[in-house]
């Protein structure tokens, strides 16, 4: 039963890390660059399901990748779009800058998303933390 725990703090490992990528996105959805510079990359969080042959283990389960848990990739191009603006300071000699290729409704439901997969984590956190409370006061 303790590999709950290891399960569950995977999950809200993942999330919080999908959380900070997209604050990053966000932050950045109207980063300006000049049009010969590489626009800045969207981030994605890719994780996958722990297929261990042993789930009686502490640990064992929950959500894995690339190094310790999960991996940051970059779901947009360097090439970003360019817009016609030349007005704004980094623009070049045909008025052109480059932004960033990144969605803001696409962020936002990503956002919900992984907020709700990190409360549900925490809630099985906390469950898990009554039922052993549960069990060691029938204990006494």
């Amino acid at each position: 039963m303790l590999s709950l725990f290891g399960v569950a703090s995977t999950g809200v490992n993942f999330y919080r890390s999908s959380l900070d990528a997209i604050a990053h996105n966000v932050a950045n959805l109207n980063t300006v660059r000049a049009r010969d510079e590489l626009a800045v990359q969207r981030q994605v969080v890719v994780g996958s399901a722990n297929e261990s042959p042993a789930p009686s283990t502490v640990g064992a389960g929950g959500v894995v990748g690339s190094g310790v848990s999960f991996r940051v990739a970059h779901g947009s191009s360097t090439e970003g779009r360019l817009v016609y603006d030349p007005e704004h300071v980094l623009a070049d000699e045909t008025g052109y800058v480059r932004h960033p290729d990144i969605d803001l409704s696409q962020e936002m439901t990503d956002m919900i998303i992984a907020q709700r997969g990190y409360q549900a984590n925490l809630a099985v956190v906390q469950r898990a933390t009554e039922a052993y409370q549960a069990a060691l006061r029938l204990g006494r």
